[in-house]
């Protein structure tokens, strides 16, 4: 598995599409710090508005929210939690990190996982089905390893490729709050249910990110089942992006139909368990872990049944 994992790892990074994604990622990450920057300076040039008057702002809207009758037990304690960490700042006079600051670029990389999603979809598509496009499958499968070994190496690859690029995301953003607005002032602090405490922003960072790396491997995993069972690489890619930004318009369309709770898009973001924004509620993290987990499971049974089986000699 070694030697086969070695392999596909130097067969993705020998094409120049696998470093020209690094280039174009690093080139968005970084655009986008320029482009805020600008309209930063821009739009807030005559704002004299006070961290003071943001976060008791802040204040009021979540107090507004845990008003409502409609909350989950997550949403409760998210909100709660935003109180309580507001109420904390004004008393003991401490600063939250400002927008314009490497910190809070650091802490916000997690919405840049769509851009690793969307990579990652475009490597799993077609990993399997370049094989049959380029003529190299009897090849491959004329060596005396078996075909689920050669499968699982190729989808560990796509794992390890997508853990990579969500990685590479938080340190571009670092990179380029460092570069285009500096170090800023403030703590970072956190609700542990009982009280506010001092917390670690990359923590925070890598907590969220790992979060949104569900939507990376699953969908992943739905592209690589496509590629694997079409053979057709832009097939695959295209119904992948597709699902990817059009799925979460089906949880609202499905919201009042009990369904929803077992659709795949209603639990592929799950931040939303730690942000408190939930589409859909009487769903839990157990819940969405085991549907995800189902979903996985069909995904790869489909994969390696039609790899395995599949006569490519004739």
């Amino acid at each position: 598995m070694h030697k086969l994992l070695q392999n596909e790892w130097m067969k993705l990074w020998s094409r120049k599409p696998t470093w020209m994604m690094v280039i174009l990622l690093a080139l968005l990450i970084f655009g986008s710090a320029g482009i805020t920057k600008w309209n930063n300076s821009v739009s807030n040039a005559n704002i004299q508005e006070t961290w003071q008057d943001i976060v008791s702002a802040e204040r009021e809207f979540n107090q507004s929210m845990l008003a409502t009758s409609r909350l989950s037990p997550a949403q409760k304690e998210f909100y709660e939690g935003r109180v309580a960490i507001a109420e904390y700042r004004l008393e003991n006079n401490i600063a939250p990190f400002e927008y314009t600051s490497m910190q809070q670029q650091v802490l916000d990389s997690y919405m840049l996982m769509p851009i690793v999603t969307l990579f990652t979809v475009i490597v799993a598509a077609g990993i399997v089905a370049s094989e049959y496009s380029q003529g190299t499958i009897k090849m491959l499968l004329t060596r005396p390893v078996k075909r689920w070994k050669i499968l699982t190496s190729k989808y560990i690859t796509v794992l390890i490729f997508a853990i990579l690029f969500a990685v590479l995301t938080v340190l571009f953003s670092a990179l380029a709050g460092l570069l285009f607005f500096g170090i800023g002032e403030g703590s970072f602090l956190t609700w542990n249910g009982s009280e506010v405490a001092d917390g670690s922003y990359w923590l925070e960072a890598f907590k969220l990110a790992a979060l949104s790396f569900a939507s990376v491997w699953i969908i992943g995993t739905f592209a690589f089942m496509l590629g694997t069972v079409l053979r057709s690489s832009s097939f695959a890619i295209g119904l992948s992006i597709f699902l990817m930004f059009t799925g979460i318009q089906g949880v609202f369309l499905l919201s009042r139909y009990e369904i929803v709770k077992y659709y795949l898009f209603t639990h592929t973001d799950l931040t939303q368990y730690y942000t408190g924004f939930m589409p859909v509620t009487g769903i839990t993290m157990t819940l969405s872990l085991v549907v995800l987990a189902a979903y996985f499971a069909v995904f790869m049974a489909i994969s390696y049944s039609v790899f395995v089986s599949r006569d490519v000699m004739a």
